[in-house]
Order: C-alpha cells, then sequence, then structure tokens
C-alpha cells in the first residue's frame, strides 16, 4: 500500500539548444550525471538525474533530454522523438527558456506541445545573470501568456532559484513510491557515462561541424582483479579528415583527450583508470538507422 505522505514523479526537462538543461539537471541532483558543452546536441540520450527530498518525503526522476531543433538527419529526428516520447512517460514538466534571448519559435513550438499534452508545467527562465532586469521582465510577462503553472528565474551556474524549483516540483508532484533508493542520483549505465564522458572533452575543443559527427562507443569495461579499470574506446568520425583531426598532430588530441577523460572516470569509478582510446571512421552515421540502432537512439 502506498505511504499517502510519498510523492514521487518523472519531471521532463525540455527546451532548445543550449539553454542550460544538463546544467540544471546537475546542479539539483547536486553531481555530475549529464555531460555539458556550449555545442547543440551535446544531449543526446534522455538521461535521468534523481533528486530525494527527505524532509519532503519526495522523489524527483528528472529527464534531461535532446534539445528540440529542426532536424538535419536521421539522428536529429530521433533527438526530437526522444523528446516528445519522454513527456508520454511524465507527471509534469520543466520548461526551460533564457532570460538574454527573447523567445522564439522554436520556444513556443514547445509550448504548444506542452499544452496539448496537459502536463503540468514549471517555466525555469535560466542565465538571470547575464540578463538585464527589463530582459528578465520581459521574458516573464511574455512566458506568462502560456498559462503555465509556475515562472522561476534562475541561474544554474550561479545556483540561484534553485530551491524555488524544488519547491514547485515537489508541490505538482503526485504521491507515490520511491521509484530509486535515497541515494541514487542517476540510471546511466557505466558505459553511456563513460562515453559521454569522453565525448564531453572533445566538444570543448572542437569547431564548425565535426561535434555533430562525433560519436563514442565503449566497447569494454574491464575491471581486474587489482585497483585498476581498464576502458576501451572508440571514437566514431564520419570522414577521413575527421579523424585526423579527433587523432591530433603527431596523436596530441586523443592523448589530451583520453588525459582529461580519465581524471573523471577515475572519480567515477573511484579507482585507477587504464583508458585505451582509438579512432575509427564510420561513413554517414547519422543518417544510417543500423548505426543509431546500434549506438541506442
Amino acid at each position: 500500500m502506498t505511504d499517502p505522505s510519498t510523492r514521487s514523479g518523472f519531471i521532463t526537462v525540455v527546451g532548445r539548444p543550449n539553454v542550460g538543461k544538463s546544467t540544471i539537471v546537475n546542479a539539483l541532483v547536486g553531481e555530475k550525471v549529464v555531460i555539458t558543452s556550449s555545442r547543440p546536441q551535446t544531449t543526446r540520450n534522455t538521461v535521468r538525474g534523481v533528486v530525494t527530498i527527505e524532509d519532503a518525503h519526495t522523489q524527483l526522476v528528472l529527464i534531461d533530454t535532446p534539445g528540440v531543433h529542426k532536424p538535419r538527419n536521421a539522428l536529429g529526428e530521433r533527438l526530437n522523438a526522444q523528446v516528445y516520447a519522454s513527456l508520454a512517460e511524465a507527471d509534469a514538466a520543466l520548461f526551460v527558456i533564457e532570460a538574454p534571448n527573447k523567445i522564439g519559435p522554436g520556444d513556443r513550438l514547445i509550448a504548444e506541445r506542452l499544452k496539448d499534452v496537459g502536463l503540468p508545467v514549471i517555466v525555469a527562465v535560466n542565465k538571470v545573470d547575464v540578463a538585464g532586469r527589463e530582459a528578465i521582465l520581459a521574458q516573464l510577462g511574455e512566458a506568462g501568456e502560456w498559462d503555465f503553472a509556475a515562472y522561476v528565474p534562475i541561474s544554474a551556474t550561479k545556483r540561484d532559484g534553485l530551491d524555488r524549483i524544488v519547491d514547485e516540483l515537489v508541490s505538482i508532484t503526485p504521491e507515490g513510491p520511491f521509484f530509486f533508493g535515497p541515494d541514487a542520483t542517476s540510471d546511466q549505465s557505466e558505459e553511456l557515462l563513460t562515453g559521454e564522458l569522453i565525448r564531453e572533452k572533445y566538444l570543448r575543443r572542437l569547431r564548425e561541424e565535426l561535434p555533430h559527427s562525433l560519436a563514442v562507443l565503449v566497447d569494454e569495461i574491464e575491471v581486474t582483479d587489482g585497483d585498476l579499470v581498464r576502458v576501451t574506446a572508440t571514437v566514431l568520425v564520419e570522414r577521413e579528415s575527421q579523424k585526423g583531426m579527433v587523432i591530433g598532430k603527431g596523436g596530441v588530441m586523443i592523448r589530451d583527450v583520453g588525459t582529461e577523460a580519465r581524471r573523471d572516470l577515475e572519480r567515477l569509478f573511484g579507482k585507477k583508470v587504464f583508458l585505451d582510446l582509438r579512432a575509427r571512421v564510420e561513413r554517414d552515421w547519422q543518417r544510417r538507422d543500423e548505426m543509431l540502432d546500434r549506438m541506442g537512439f
């Protein structure tokens, strides 16, 4: 029998690319469960971050989603489909818009979709630390016409306003048992998080279109008898010229990425990590359904 004092719910976090969805999820969870960068399509999977508020007897399961965008290939279509599918399993939504940039067609499209679904919606107006008072008030005024449950100005990077976000989400979360243990922070597999941590290091170094063409497959994670984890991973690109870029002159790029990623992985596993990182060309993988299936999209 469900304890009536316990609340739990799935909260889909939606918004255009680069509005700060993943940063908000990490900040609310209290640790890094989703990679971040300034690149569109940084988030490619729907990832759950778990927030348990013990004094409120509430567990929020945050579903971080890719940014809704105009798709250019099969991958883009699947990413948008992931977002809309996540709304079907959600109890509520956290809709993220930016304070510095005016509300655009993409924001309005998402708002209309949320109205059609009929979920309770909290709107987070993010990045108020880099916006003027007039811009913030203008965003709140225009977004207020959507008539959602609440509107909260926040700065995810400064952690301002997050307590109110939690309070508002708790208020719309239905009664129910916890889905995860009280100490859980995510449902990601070690393989997925390992690949994403490696990809993040490339996203912060690469320019132009290459980040969209890059993916990381984790081939093996082996925990040895000693205090060591061996990770074998492959960086996939779509062109031979791109392979040269991810390796770098004299192997500098792939070496530096491996060194930085290994530090994160050692924090993840709590052990020393040996990372074997390789590069391979998979032509037009973003347009090939069999490759997208294999990569879990």
